[in-house]
């Protein structure tokens, strides 16, 4: 019979995530790893496999806590011009208390690793796809409410957003202004109509 591990599968690849999310994955060492989980090297190497594999799941892990859990939260909770409006006033609060500016570890990885990784590539374009899909279906319920303005198309202006938030992300992480970050938005939230003062989406003045 196997022996049981020693240790939380969760806890340790929530300090793994922290490790990759500070330093990336190519500066990251199993030896920070190793630091920071607790776990010695050839334990991390038993239950994950190697570097490459740890950051794979700690990127999975990463993405069903904090891109999925907050879309399927803000879906369950906001009318879909507002779930938009607050996905992305959610993200400007988050880009502004992250004094490390750290930004998303899925952007970052999609910067960092995507362009000379195959595989990795299509993971990150896996994620970006889950997002696009939440915009696509807010957007599409807009469209069958009858208030989204004619002439727009839902998936083309998903991927507006798509590409809006990318932009979000990385400005932050060099100037995280609030003005700036607000300036970028506010242009994209005119194409959802009015803004129901009820909702959570940004305004001038906030």
């Amino acid at each position: 019979m196997p022996r049981p591990r020693e240790f939380e599968e969760d806890a340790v690849l929530d300090a793994a995530v922290e490790c990759f999310w500070r330093r990336g994955l190519e500066a990251t060492s199993v030896r920070d790893l190793s630091e920071a989980t607790g776990l010695s090297q050839p334990s991390l190497y038993n239950a994950f496999g190697d570097k490459r594999q740890l950051f794979a799941r700690s990127l999975e892990r990463y993405a069903a806590q904090s891109m999925r859990a907050r879309i399927e939260r803000i879906e369950e909770t906001h009318a879909p011009a507002d779930a938009i409006r607050v996905f992305f006033g959610d993200l400007i609060t988050r880009s502004l208390a992250d004094t490390d500016r750290r930004g998303c570890l899925i952007v970052n990885t999609a910067l960092e690793v995507a362009p000379h990784d195959a595989a990795m590539r299509r993971t990150i374009g896996a994620y970006l796809a889950e997002i696009e899909g939440f915009f696509l279906r807010s957007l599409e319920r807009l469209r069958d409410e009858g208030a989204l303005a004619s002439g727009h198309d839902a998936r083309d202006l998903a991927r507006h957003f798509l590409g809006l938030l990318l932009g979000l992300r990385v400005a932050a992480r060099a100037r995280p202004q609030r003005e700036l970050l607000e300036g970028m938005l506010r242009p994209a939230l005119m194409l959802l109509g009015p803004a129901d003062n009820r909702g959570g989406g940004i305004n001038r003045h906030s």
